[in-house]
């Protein structure tokens, strides 16, 4: 059964975005990248609300002839996976191998852990809040930068109790922090 693993870089203070929706002090330098894109390899599916989807999206069509291998690999990655995205707004998606869902069902969720053979990710804490509360969540990877922003989108909802055990760790030449958890 494939596991379902939430990533997310987020600030010291818990959030994935600014109150403005800012995350440009996120932007992974070459070694976390390269760590990023190791872990991604394993991963089959990746399911996303539609703002996450519309940010990730660039990486189906970006020119990177001239880019870093790095991210030449994540480009790669990204465009091997399947995608599912989760909007009541979206008309049609705009990358292959992926498929619109209008609503998130837990049941569906679980036959596609059942029967996926590789991982599956789920990317952006709204969506991610879903699939945490219904305590479908295998794994929670966190890439926790040395920066505050005060307030904005947070990593984890707001009333969720989980217990969790530390499956890893990693620090990172530019003081970013990888925790690794999986759900008990």
């Amino acid at each position: 059964m494939a596991q379902l693993i939430y990533s997310a870089i987020l600030s010291i203070d818990g959030y994935t975005a600014d109150r403005d929706g800012n995350f440009n002090w996120s932007a992974p330098d070459e070694e976390v990248h390269a760590f990023i894109n190791d872990m991604e390899r394993d991963v089959g599916t990746y399911l996303l609300g539609r703002r996450m989807y519309e940010v990730m999206s660039v990486w189906e069509t970006m020119d990177t002839r001239d880019e870093p291998p790095v991210i030449q690999d994540y480009a790669r990655i990204w465009q091997a996976a399947d995608k599912v995205v989760y909007s009541t707004t979206l008309d049609t998606p705009s990358t292959s191998k992926t498929r619109l869902e209008r609503q998130f069902l837990p049941e569906t969720v679980r036959d596609l852990k059942k029967d996926s053979g590789r991982d599956i990710s789920i990317g952006g804490p709204t969506l991610a809040a879903h699939a945490l509360k219904a305590g479908l969540v295998d794994e929670c990877r966190l890439f926790i930068n040395p920066v505050a922003v005060g307030g904005g989108l947070r990593f984890l909802p707001d009333g969720l109790q989980a217990r969790l055990e530390l499956l890893e760790d990693h620090r990172f030449g530019n003081g970013v922090v990888y925790l690794r958890y999986r759900a008990r």
